[in-house]
């Protein structure tokens, strides 16, 4: 970069650090131009974002071998398989001859075969066939499709760009303890939907793991059973953050879910985030994930999951469920993209957030940024 954008760069690295540093009670926002700055998003990009893990959909999405959906990382199509083994893979989905993309959207495939030259693969990415390339050397030993670092757990797909990845799921320990009466890897998936949205990456986590909104943003959905002032703060550490949105005594039961929950676990919905981009509502019998692809400063891939506990929500009740979270998806996407355009105001700056019980993932989501980025020096 030019010195004065290396120096403009260095300035806002210090703003975040010092943001990040913040003890709780004096907590605040960052300042708008780290939603809009297309400079500081590349470097997001660059120093840890590209870097991190992922998650791309439910592993019962794809249930038997050959089973498979397409999506992107950055720059990265993939392709997320069943093999024959039972394992689920991420391969590259491009043709290692001349860069076509071997599949689209999802189905079940016996091989993956290139539709501009009929190269074939396996379920494993081991290359089947490569019509008239014999004399070229191009065999099932010297060409195969590149795979990814991935990783189950609780039944979410994650996958990671680096393939010197430090593993996620050691590091998710106190989340697993978290959510382990509601049986989320046991869940069964219901529906998958892909949206775009033009905000920042930051701003859709930020707003899914704050409850400070729950009751302006959400009068009708949300507010009659996961009221602003019931929420409380949950436990966090470097990999995630979460809170408790607890159901009024008046609201109606969500269900009775897994056998092991507790009568405080059946009266709320555990929101989380896996950092730095899957947050999720898991409650008795449903669970939502939203996993966020960043695609530039101002505009985000979304692709979420619908997922429930064995048969006890009827298919009118999960059709219901379906259409609640769309309009809830719909306010917030609303409030989100006005933001997105004032965030550029010179006035944007940095505002006091909200006590811990409805603002504090915020920090939490604060302090992991400023651990992303280099120390300074």
């Amino acid at each position: 970069m030019p010195n004065a954008a290396s120096a403009d760069l260095a300035a806002m690295n210090d703003t975040l650090r010092a943001v990040a540093a913040l003890p709780e009670h004096a907590a605040r926002c960052l300042p708008g131009r780290f939603y809009t700055d297309p400079d500081y998003f590349r470097y997001e990009v660059e120093t840890f974002l590209s870097k991190e893990w992922h998650c791309l959909g439910r592993a019962d999405e794809i249930p038997n071998p050959g089973d498979y959906f397409t999506t992107r990382l950055f720059d990265e199509p993939l392709l997320v398989v069943r093999g024959e083994d039972g394992a689920v893979r991420v391969l590259s989905n491009v043709c290692r001859h001349r860069g076509m993309p071997l599949a689209e959207t999802s189905g079940s495939a016996r091989r993956f075969v290139c539709s501009y030259h009929a190269w074939s693969y396996d379920r494993a990415g081991r290359l089947i066939n490569a019509p008239r390339m014999r004399d070229k050397g191009v065999t099932a030993e010297t060409c195969r499709l590149p795979s990814f670092p991935s990783e189950i757990w609780n039944g979410f797909i994650y996958a990671n760009l680096d393939p010197d990845a430090r593993p996620l799921t050691p590091r998710l320990g106190q989340l697993a303890a978290l959510l382990g009466n509601y049986d989320t890897a046991g869940m069964r998936i219901v529906r998958s939907f892909e949206e775009e949205w033009r905000t920042n990456w930051k701003c859709l986590v930020e707003n899914f793991m704050e409850a400070y909104h729950l009751s302006v943003v959400h009068p009708q959905t949300l507010h009659p059973y996961t009221p602003t002032g019931l929420s409380r703060k949950s436990m966090s550490d470097d990999a995630f953050t979460s809170y408790c949105a607890n159901y009024p005594d008046t609201a109606a039961s969500r269900g009775v879910g897994a056998p092991a929950l507790s009568d405080e676990e059946r009266r709320r919905s555990t929101l989380f985030c896996v950092f730095p981009a899957q947050v999720a509502s898991q409650a008795a019998t449903l669970l939502v994930s939203l996993s966020i692809q960043p695609l530039a400063v101002d505009r985000i891939k979304l692709r979420w999951t619908m997922s429930t506990y064995g048969d006890e929500l009827s298919r009118d009740d999960l059709e219901s469920r379906i259409s609640l979270w769309h309009e809830v998806n719909r306010e917030d996407r609303e409030k989100l993209e006005r933001m997105q355009r004032a965030l550029s105001s010179r006035h944007a700056l940095s505002g006091p957030l909200a006590p811990g019980d409805y603002e504090g993932t915020i920090w939490d989501f604060q302090r992991y940024l400023g651990r992303q980025i280099p120390a300074a020096g």
